[in-house]
């Protein structure tokens, strides 16, 4: 088993090495410049298209509304990479990396608004009605029969990523949390969460959506508000901080008081790399939730797709990464302690029990997003009799990672993660010419 533990250690440090990130930017880059940096330019747009889509329309084909499904991909993305994943890109690659993770959302965007598309213009409705889509989907109708293949193994590697990092990990990361911090005992814990989620996951789809709708804006406005508090009463320090992060992005940080320091290739490697873990553009994965959106025009709904990483990376890690570089704690340790560090520093005693707090529903929403995402692949492998089972097997395994140690399930979720995103990218860079010619075509009309 420690052989095999090692492996998967070295295969996870070969899968999201420098190849795999500079195929996601340059994935991004390449769509934002086809596209002509429409993402960038009609980001007013998707939060119109977003408010408006607040409620279903019954005449339409889908099962969520377009903001329920943008919640349920939000569901999955703001998550303890919001926390911990942006504490440790600063304390490992210094502030400059906040700078690369803003870069990485911003050409993101037109991959997460290329899957968005996609996914709705070669979307399927199953013999039991259910309304599936992603990246499996437009590959099978989009490249035609003989990439089916290649839709098969990416439902294969999002199925069972979905019980890792989508799951046991997450629930890990709670039980952790309350434990450490309002001494909740994991068994405990594990219970709550087993019920809680059996009673949104048994519901289905939508009910999945109507939770994500209501719980994703309440926790993500309740951390940016608490953030907000730790930046503004520290507020003269925030020009310098961001001339620290823009001047560290191009110089790297010089090694002071006990930080060993870090070059520019860090900043960048850890910038991006968390940057890609947070808002997940690449894998493909959100777009099996925006599939399912009621909507027949799938431009408009790739204009709310490209709004993930935008909230996720722009707005929610921002107040992370500048909440700790306000309390200049970020040499003295890492993860999510740093994140309640730099809180507590501000608001003593308040700040930590906050962060545990935000951090506990991070992951919970983590897991519903996924199981989402998980259910559609395996949809996809073996037909609507695989529903119901999939989501009985998903809540019982939520105490199971809750109770036992996971470093390994990180390493193997994180492995699948980058196989996942092999096949949606050959999709997207195979598929853009539809896409190109989609946005003209509807930019033309409106």
């Amino acid at each position: 088993m420690e052989a095999f533990a090692q492996f998967i250690d070295w295969l996870d440090g070969v899968v999201w090495g420098p190849i795999m990130m500079a195929l996601i930017l340059g994935t991004g880059l390449y769509l934002t410049i086809g596209l002509r940096f429409v993402p960038w330019t009609k980001i007013p747009q998707g939060f119109i298209l977003t408010w408006r889509g607040r409620k279903k329309d019954s005449s339409v084909t889908g099962e969520l509304s377009p903001f329920e499904a943008l919640m349920t991909a939000l569901a999955a993305t703001v998550g303890t990479g919001n926390i911990a994943g942006v504490a440790t890109a600063i304390a490992v690659g210094g502030p400059g990396a906040l700078f690369w993770m803003w870069c990485t959302a911003m050409v993101g965007m037109a991959t997460k608004y290329a899957e968005t598309v996609l996914a709705q213009q070669y979307r399927e409705v199953t013999p039991a009605g259910n309304v599936v889509g992603g990246p499996m989907y437009y590959i099978k109708n989009g490249l035609g029969k003989n990439w089916y293949w290649l839709g098969m193994l990416f439902a294969l590697f999002g199925g069972l990523a979905g019980f890792g990092i989508g799951n046991m990990t997450q629930a890990h990361s709670i039980a952790d949390s309350l434990r450490d911090v309002f001494g909740i005992p994991t068994a405990v814990s594990g219970g709550i969460m087993f019920v809680l989620l059996g009673i949104v996951v048994l519901g289905g789809v939508s009910r999945i959506g109507a939770v994500s709708g209501k719980l994703v804006p309440f926790m993500s406005v309740l951390y940016i508000i608490v953030a907000l508090v730790v930046i503004l009463m520290n507020v003269e320090k925030v020009p310098g901080i961001f001339s620290l992060i823009f001047h560290d992005a191009f110089t790297g940080t010089a090694a002071a008081g006990g930080f060993a320091g870090s070059t520019i290739m860090i900043a960048m490697q850890k910038g991006i790399a968390r940057g890609i873990f947070s808002n997940e553009a690449g894998l493909g994965s959100a777009a099996m939730a925006h599939a399912t959106a009621t909507t027949n025009d799938s431009v408009a709904m790739g204009y709310v797709g490209m709004l993930g990483p935008f909230i996720d990376t722009i707005i929610v890690c921002t107040m992370t990464g500048l909440a700790i570089l306000c309390t200049d704690l970020w040499h003295t340790t890492s993860g999510a302690p740093l994140t309640a560090a730099a809180f507590n520093a501000t608001l003593p005693g308040f700040g930590s029990y906050m962060v545990s707090i935000c951090l506990a529903m991070f992951a919970f929403s983590t897991i519903l997003g996924w199981c989402v995402y998980s259910e559609r692949c395996w949809i996809y492998l073996f037909g609507d009799k695989a529903l119901k089972p999939f989501r009985i097997i998903f809540v019982l395994v939520v105490p199971v990672g809750a109770m036992i140690s996971l470093d390994l399930a990180w390493n193997i979720a994180d492995v699948l993660n980058a196989l996942m995103a092999i096949p949606n990218l050959i999709g997207l860079l195979l598929l853009s010419p539809v896409l190109f010619k989609l946005t003209r075509e509807y930019n033309a009309k409106n």
